[in-house]
């Protein structure tokens, strides 16, 4: 890399929603980005919805057609990992399953030169257990985006017991040039922003089964009262139900406090797919 701080080449492992907005961002700050998916269809829903996101903001005056078509040459879809071969920078944002993780760190660590960085966008799964799998736990960090990424100005910078000040850095400084806000949070479930949001979120379930209030009642009285700006029920819809309840399985394991354990009616909802906006149907219907 001519500028050792500045990745060059971005590679983003995963295009769904929350890697295609990571690879919009990159994109648009400048850097030439490969999203690799699992398949074409996969990789062209990414892709479309990119161009829809810009688009929307042409329409809006947020950007100008130039800007947009500038950013869409920096971008480019694959399902091979011999694409992420000129990658300085790799950022992983798949599915919050640990060995997923492991196995395309596995095939892109086949592939990119030793100096590059790795980066987990996982929200709940240890950094330090993904780096032990890698042969660059020093060059491994983890780097929490929030949904919807090219909105939410905040990342959560995670350093694994492994990870060396040079990487930290350099990868600190890495997602200020996205136009992020970074927070340092400590490797341990749930980082900063879900280790508060989650009990919360689980609470408001319980408070709900136990005759509170209706749905509608909870989300109104934290929005009004509160000034949140999405009820805990509409923000549940939004994260994704088995999202929220695969990160508090996790929380919880770890912790072993009351306060993170899912209450049931999570698990029967994800095995009812009845997963939030993404399913259509969630605690509210879309």
């Amino acid at each position: 890399m001519a500028d050792e701080s500045r990745p060059e080449v971005v590679g983003v492992l995963g295009c769904g929603l929350m890697g295609s907005g990571i690879a919009q961002v990159c994109a648009q700050a400048g850097y030439r980005t490969i999203v690799r998916e699992v398949d074409q269809a996969a990789v062209n829903a990414g892709l479309t919805r990119i161009e829809r996101f810009l688009a929307n903001g042409v329409t809006r005056e947020k950007l100008t057609r130039a800007e947009r078509d500038a950013t869409m040459g920096r971008l480019a879809g694959t399902t091979s990992f011999d694409a992420l071969a000129e990658s300085d920078l790799i950022i992983e944002a798949i599915i919050e399953q640990v060995d997923a993780k492991r196995a395309v760190f596995a095939a892109v660590e086949e592939v990119v030169g030793p100096d590059t960085l790795f980066c987990s966008n996982t929200s709940s799964v240890c950094i330090t257990e993904l780096a032990a799998s890698t042969t660059r736990p020093d060059k491994f960090i983890g780097l929490h985006f929030f949904n919807p990424v090219p909105i939410m100005s905040l990342v959560e910078v995670i350093r694994g017991l492994s990870t060396v000040d040079t990487t930290y850095q350099r990868v600190l400084k890495f997602a200020q040039s996205l136009g992020k806000q970074t927070v340092t949070a400590p490797d341990r479930p749930g980082f900063i922003v879900n280790r508060l949001l989650v009990p919360y979120l689980l609470s408001a379930v319980r408070a709900v089964e136990s005759g509170c209030g209706t749905l509608e009642d909870v989300d109104t009285a934290m929005t009004l009262g509160c000034g949140h700006p999405m009820g805990p029920f509409a923000l549940l819809d939004f994260v994704g139900v088995d999202t929220t309840y695969y990160i508090a399985n996790i929380m919880h394991e770890e912790f072993r406090d009351p306060a993170y354990a899912p209450p049931p009616l999570l698990k029967r909802m994800v095995l009812a797919g009845r997963l939030g906006r993404k399913s259509g149907h969630g605690f509210y219907e879309y």
